[in-house]
């Protein structure tokens, strides 16, 4: 590929992440801070260096728990000297923040540039049980716009969404309950040598399927875990990268397009804009899909890790089901695992970012008990519905 592909003149070289707990018993900025801070001394780098800061979607709504700290919040804090930064909801997805601050240094307008996403949604669930409602993260309650015409079929919160698609999936493809499941017992199964997962106890088939029905097919189990934490990586222009502490995980392509409606209810069902970012990352690189040697894939719900599957061509579209059977080919010792850390659906909900730091963390090796076999490229996505981003990272 030509060297005008920008992104890949990006690498991470610092991950950081704060305690995952449901809940913690620290503040939302302290939980920014620990996170944000490990991530800089890991990159080898220290405040002075950051010349630029990113996160999605930032403090948009007053310290809302679906993301209390944003950049403004963050810069004074640490007392940064930025030339550039930014956070919005508009954009690819959980990953935009990555997307964004790699564009920066792309174009730029910095070196290195700190990107982070907190969520203290389980401290906020302790008063308000609808404080993770879909419609409160995105337009509000009150709210004229699209989720007017929703709420009167009692979809008030994403996994009515995400239910249709699975069903659709399901009568499309022949997809079962059981193929579902191997998503969430291949999550639990890694949660359970990864010390900071909220939920680490074994998880059996029986149990899933005695687990509550939430929204056809959707069971519980089949829903992300609530917790608080914070996550941050750093990324350094390839030039800046090579002197640091790590060895360089460079972004080789990005995926961020939308061919379709912005709308959750989407023209393809068994797809959303899963594939338009997958076709749009690959188009960006001559890596191919089966190089990729761990996949990180968005567990909002189980239905959209087998989606991203599909899309990011780990396996032929409409077989995701049949390629998760027994669990065998996604578990760490398999062809493709996923979900290295336990996902959100037993890791606990950290939102996009946590994916690119297990990512790295698989890179660089530093999994322990949960290490897959070495490799050199990792592949995340994050998303769901309208929003759906990914990124192609590769160990040189």
């Amino acid at each position: 590929m030509s060297d005008r592909i920008h992104e890949k003149n990006v690498a991470i070289t610092g991950i950081g992440q704060s305690e995952v707990r449901r809940p913690s018993d620290k503040s939302a900025m302290r939980l920014t801070l620990d996170a944000c801070l490990e991530a800089i001394a890991d990159a080898g780098l220290t405040r002075d260096d950051i010349d630029g800061v990113s996160c999605w979607p930032g403090d948009n709504n007053n310290g809302d728990a679906f993301s209390p700290v944003g950049p403004n919040a963050l810069i004074g804090t640490l007392g940064l000297k930025v030339n550039w930064y930014g956070g919005g909801y508009e954009g690819p997805g959980p990953l935009a923040g990555v997307i964004n601050g790699a564009m920066a240094i792309a174009a730029g307008l910095c070196r290195h540039v700190l990107v982070f996403r907190t969520i203290t949604e389980a401290t906020r669930r302790q008063t308000d049980k609808g404080a993770s409602a879909l419609t409160n993260k995105t337009v509000g309650r009150d709210s004229s716009a699209s989720w007017q015409w929703y709420t009167p079929f009692n979809v008030l919160s994403g996994v009515n969404l995400m239910a249709m698609y699975a069903q659709r999936h399901f009568h499309d493809y022949g997809t079962t309950p059981e193929q579902l499941a191997q998503i969430a017992l291949t999550c639990r199964a890694n949660a359970a040598l990864n010390p900071k997962a909220i939920y680490r106890t074994p998880l059996t088939m029986d149990d899933y399927m005695a687990s509550r029905m939430i929204s056809t097919p959707l069971r519980m189990l089949d829903c992300d875990v609530h917790c608080d934490a914070s996550t941050a990586i750093v990324l350094s222009r390839a030039d800046a990268a090579r002197d640091l502490s790590n060895p360089p995980v460079r972004i080789e392509a990005i995926g961020a397009a939308l061919h379709q409606p912005w709308s959750w209810d989407q023209i393809d069902l068994t797809a959303m804009a899963t594939r338009d970012a997958a076709d749009m990352m690959w188009s960006r690189t001559d890596v191919k899909p089966s190089e990729v040697g761990t996949a990180q894939l968005y567990d909002g719900f189980s239905i959209l890790t087998m989606m991203w599957m599909e899309s990011l061509r780990l396996c032929p579209r409409g077989e995701s089901g049949r390629f998760v059977e027994g669990g065998q080919r996604i578990a760490l010792d398999g062809t493709v695992p996923v979900n290295t850390n336990g996902g959100q659906l037993s890791g606990g909900r950290t939102h996009g970012l946590g994916y690119v730091h297990e990512a790295c963390t698989q890179l660089w090796g530093r999994g322990g008990a949960r290490q897959a076999a070495p490799h050199q490229v990792s592949v995340v996505a994050s998303g769901g519905g309208p929003l759906a981003g990914s990124l192609l990272l590769v160990r040189d």
